[in-house]
């Protein structure tokens, strides 16, 4: 089911933050009334797509703050799994210099709230409990606004990697809507005309494009 137009689940969980400091009880309640959240899961520590992914975000993190946007990254390892992580040099695989918090999830349930783990667990003929599936996360992305609620979602299988310039468009897009109370059409990026959501504000956009 999808979560857009509802409140983000409720959580607290432990994180690890600016890049070394492990906090036990880690909640994107923070951020109500102050700041929109780009919360995004990926699948596992020590992979090969993820850090790219992971350090894109930091290369862009400067962008979204300028845009009142915190950046928080979640997967399900252990919180000394993410600070190890974070600890090692980007050339022997690590991601040394990332400075957004990264919240653990080694129980699954944060990723089974938002929907995004990769499989499930059942009872087999003989009645013991196996996983069918990956116990990871997918490449799960949602953008959250300063209520709490999810105005948009992504997520993408194991192997595919994320567009983060296309999370930037999409918070335009949101303050765009917010401030001006338009809507953005297609290919839309800040600058660029929007339009009315009535029949005629969309004539006059495609007449006028």
């Amino acid at each position: 089911m999808s979560l857009v137009g509802k409140k983000a689940p409720i959580f607290k969980a432990p994180a690890v933050i600016n890049g070394e400091e492990i906090v036990e009880d880690f909640s994107l309640e923070q951020y109500i009334g102050k700041k929109e959240v780009i919360f995004f899961f990926y699948p596992k520590d020590f992979t090969f797509v993820c850090p790219t992914e992971i350090l894109a975000f930091q290369e862009k993190l400067a962008e979204f703050e300028s845009k009142g946007v915190a950046v928080v990254g979640v997967s399900t390892d252990t919180e000394e799994t993410h600070l190890a992580w974070l600890m090692t040099a980007k050339d022997k695989g690590g991601i040394e210099g990332v400075t957004y918090p990264l919240v653990a999830d080694p129980a699954r349930t944060i990723a089974t709230n938002f929907d995004v783990l990769a499989g499930d667990w059942s009872y087999n003929d003989a009645g013991a409990l196996e996983f069918d599936g990956i116990p990871v996360a997918y490449r799960g992305t949602f953008l959250i606004d300063k209520e709490g609620v999810v105005r948009h979602e992504t997520i993408n299988d194991l192997p595919l990697g994320r567009n983060i310039d296309e999370m930037i468009r999409l918070v335009d897009a949101l303050h765009h809507v917010d401030k001006y109370g338009e809507v953005c059409p297609a290919n839309w990026e800040e600058g660029k005309d929007a339009m009315q959501a009535t029949k005629e504000g969309v004539s006059d956009y495609l007449a006028s494009h």
